[in-house]
């Protein structure tokens, strides 16, 4: 459920409430039974091992707890707060890795709360990537919008350093992490990649900046050598309209904002966060803790719900592989 004192408690029980207009496939929750019941009134059920989730699910929402954060008050974060949200990320990471179950969603997290509790990773994605064996690097995040799918491939940078991180062996990683993933969890066997720019107009010929032709189009050219279906570089301002989206299934973009930027302006309520390249599935909605409404009730669950079903076309799509 993520910070037990966000919006991560009440949009896990929301989804739950309309698990069935969602068609969403049983899940259980991780977390705080006290964060739990001072945002949802509904059924609650403690189970003790996941294998009781999927009884439960119909007539209440299940729940694996771990210790409650002490003091607690929805929308005030502190030290134990952040200790119930790592635990419980390390629990579900440990029950998916065993296959006690097929995904795991993680809710939002404070990253200055568990800083200061010693954690040491930039985020959950590089903490999960280190419990599953692999190397930071070797993953990439997707945004994944209904009709939109972005893969940025430097992430939390300054953009004044995006330039010089750039290198056609970053650039061809995060592709092929990307045809992996829509090969694996989506069920396309080929995958078609476009690929931004840096620069404005896509470097204009080099007459706005040397990266497309130093670094985007030779990785383009050895994406094609391996048989990958790939177009670029496009002029960033003109990849993302309806008819744009129509002709690939995922966009590789250059840095943070140019691949969250569309989805969220087109999908702000409805967009996932995805990690490929683990071994096993993780989801996340698309936003923070928000502590400034949590415990009022009116937090939406659009994006933990499309979470949740992603997750669980995902998992299906791994088995069906």
């Amino acid at each position: 459920m993520g910070d037990p004192a966000g919006i991560g408690p009440e949009v896990v029980a929301k989804a739950w409430a309309v698990r069935t207009a969602h068609g969403l496939d049983p899940f259980f929750a991780i977390g705080s039974r006290r964060a739990l019941a001072a945002v949802f009134s509904g059924p609650v059920e403690t189970i003790a091992h996941p294998e009781a989730a999927a009884e439960v699910f119909p007539r209440a929402l299940p729940l694996l707890p771990v210790e409650d954060p002490e003091p607690f008050a929805p929308g005030v974060p502190g030290a134990d707060c952040a200790r119930t949200a790592l635990d419980s990320l390390e629990l579900g990471v440990g029950l998916v890795r065993a296959g006690a179950a097929a995904g795991l969603v993680t809710g939002p997290v404070a990253k200055g709360e568990l800083r200061a509790i010693g954690f040491v990773h930039p985020g959950q994605t590089e903490f999960v990537a280190e419990r599953c064996g692999v190397a930071a690097g070797a993953v990439a995040m997707m945004m994944v919008g209904p009709d939109l799918k972005t893969v940025p491939v430097t992430i939390h940078l300054p953009l004044s350093e995006v330039p010089r991180t750039l290198t056609v062996e970053l650039v061809l990683a995060r592709a092929r992490t990307t045809v992996k993933g829509l090969q694996r969890d989506f069920g396309l066997p080929a995958p078609r990649l476009a690929v931004a720019g840096l620069n404005p107009h896509a470097g204009e010929g080099g007459m706005m900046g040397r990266e497309e032709a130093e670094v985007i189009v030779p990785a383009i050219e050895a994406l094609r050598a391996e048989g990958i279906e790939v177009t670029g570089p496009h002029s960033a301002d003109a990849l993302f309209h309806a008819a744009a989206r129509a002709g690939y299934d995922a966009a590789l973009c250059m840095y943070h904002d140019q691949a969250l930027i569309p989805v969220k302006t087109l999908y702000f309520d409805e967009g996932v966060n995805m990690t490929l390249g683990l071994p096993i599935l993780r989801t996340s909605p698309d936003h923070g803790t928000a502590f400034g409404i949590a415990g009022r009730g009116v937090a939406s669950p659009r994006s933990m719900i499309a979470a949740i079903r992603l997750a669980g076309q995902c998992a299906r799509a791994r088995a069906a592989g």
